[in-house]
């Protein structure tokens, strides 16, 4: 089973999905001004932080049944799922397959889009970097995430998300670049949620194409977009403002079927 980690005593269940590179202790800016009635999942996804690779392809799929075994396990009920980038990809194959589980589902700097072909190419080519110096891909890739208008204030935070990325193993790299470049347009998944969906998105993201994001959302009353002044790491960058948001609307602002 994947690791996990579970925080506080509130009495409404929010699973965060770390992105790419990543692991559980992405959140620990986050954490402390999300609201008290939050009980915190954190899970490592396969091949990051202390869970081991699962396949040789990782794909969006494959993950959200690990995610399921994990809820199970805890006994979960109507949660709220919370993915960063590739875990957001992950949460929406998780509500696609598993939409009676969910309260709410939260792209966090993340889209429902699938690559593009130049994205697919990109992806594929640093298959190669990879293999051959996983640390080079991280040095020339994660400074890329950040606001490069304020690159000289999250200096800290870089060097922060650089060390965490050097922990990854290079086959859970692997394995979820390659799950990435398979994973499918899940535009209809927002289309058919019946709970709520929160789309946080940044206005200088290089990795997601946030315009695109929020012009081709459904006009469905369950969605709610905000577009921040930061890159793709509001945990980081805005995690103040990105908390406000979550509390605000998962707890106040859910549809009728799922009011508090």
């Amino acid at each position: 089973m994947l690791n996990y980690e579970i925080e506080g005593n509130g009495t409404e269940n929010l699973v965060l999905l770390h992105g790419f590179m990543e692991n559980i202790s992405i959140w620990e800016d986050l954490k402390p001004h999300l609201s008290e009635k939050f009980k915190l999942i954190k899970i490592d996804l396969p091949g990051f932080g202390k869970s081991e690779v699962i396949a040789e392809v990782q794909t969006m799929e494959l993950m959200a049944e690990e995610l399921k075994k994990v809820a199970d396990h805890l006994k979960l009920n109507e949660f709220h799922l919370l993915g960063h980038s590739m875990g957001g990809y992950i949460a929406l194959a998780f509500a696609e397959k598993y939409p009676e589980d969910l309260r709410s589902c939260t792209l966090f700097f993340s889209t429902y889009f699938a690559d593009d072909e130049e994205k697919k190419q990109t992806r594929t080519k640093g298959l190669r970097i990879i293999k051959e110096n996983l640390r080079a891909f991280v040095n020339a890739g994660v400074p890329n995430l950040f606001n490069p208008n304020e690159h000289d204030i999250l200096e800290s935070k870089i060097k922060l998300a650089k060390e965490i990325a050097y922990t990854s193993s290079v086959d859970g790299v692997l394995a979820s670049q390659k799950g990435m470049i398979e994973r499918p347009d899940r535009s209809k998944v927002l289309e058919n949620f019946e709970g709520k969906i929160l789309i946080l998105s940044g206005k200088h993201d290089s990795a997601v194409n946030s315009e695109k994001t929020i012009k081709n959302l459904p006009d469905n009353t369950n969605i709610k977009s905000y577009v921040l002044d930061c890159g793709h790491n509001g945990h980081w960058e805005k995690p103040e403002v990105c908390a406000s948001i979550i509390n605000t609307e998962l707890l106040h602002h859910l549809p009728k079927k799922f009011v508090l």
